[in-house]
């Protein structure tokens, strides 16, 4: 049990690190204000689902409060705290409400949904913001079903279930080194 404690914090710390270091040095960065893609920097978060929601919640938490010191924007840094809600929404159902094994359809659908769970958190973020008045004129003068809606919104859905893909493809390798902590297809 203790040897297990070390091993997720060691985890929970590279993890958080990895979190930080993606966003900083991605060379493939959407950037179509309000929104922002940069591939794979949700990785460490989905990655962490599969451990636990603890570590889920953790890596959520650093990787905010590292966007924070990092001096990014301060939209960036909220965006970045709602993942703590879809880190945990999705943990806990991978850990507590699903008793089956995951299939390559599953793991979609699963995907799919807490994609949705992920662009309401940013969307809402992103609404408060431009209603708020503390986005760019330049970045609102195609109106808010476009600059929120759908580039925040549907973008969002888009670039969370590709990160979660890159994600499943990093573990599927690693689960045959380290105990399973759940059932993922290799379909």
């Amino acid at each position: 049990m203790k040897n297990e404690n070390a091993m997720k914090l060691a985890i929970t710390g590279i993890l958080i690190a990895l979190g930080l270091i993606i966003p900083m040095f991605s060379p493939v960065k959407i950037l179509i204000e309000p929104a922002s893609f940069t591939l794979a920097s949700h990785v460490a978060i989905f990655f962490a689902m599969f451990i636990s929601p603890a570590v889920a919640v953790s890596v959520a938490v650093g990787t905010t409060i590292g966007f924070l010191l990092g001096g990014f924007p301060i939209i960036i840094v909220f965006r970045a705290a709602t993942h703590i809600i879809f880190a945990l929404i999705g943990s806990l159902y991978i850990h507590k409400i699903s008793k089956e094994r995951f299939s390559a359809i599953n793991m979609r659908i699963f995907s799919f949904c807490i994609a949705a769970v992920h662009a309401a958190g940013e969307l809402a973020v992103v609404s408060i913001f431009y209603f708020g008045g503390n986005i760019s004129p330049a970045h609102t003068e195609k109106g808010f079903v476009v600059s929120v809606l759908l580039l925040v919104g549907l973008g969002t859905v888009i670039h969370s279930m590709i990160d979660f893909e890159i994600s499943r493809a990093v573990m599927l390798p690693i689960k045959r080194i380290f105990p399973d902590p759940i059932h993922i297809s290799h379909r």
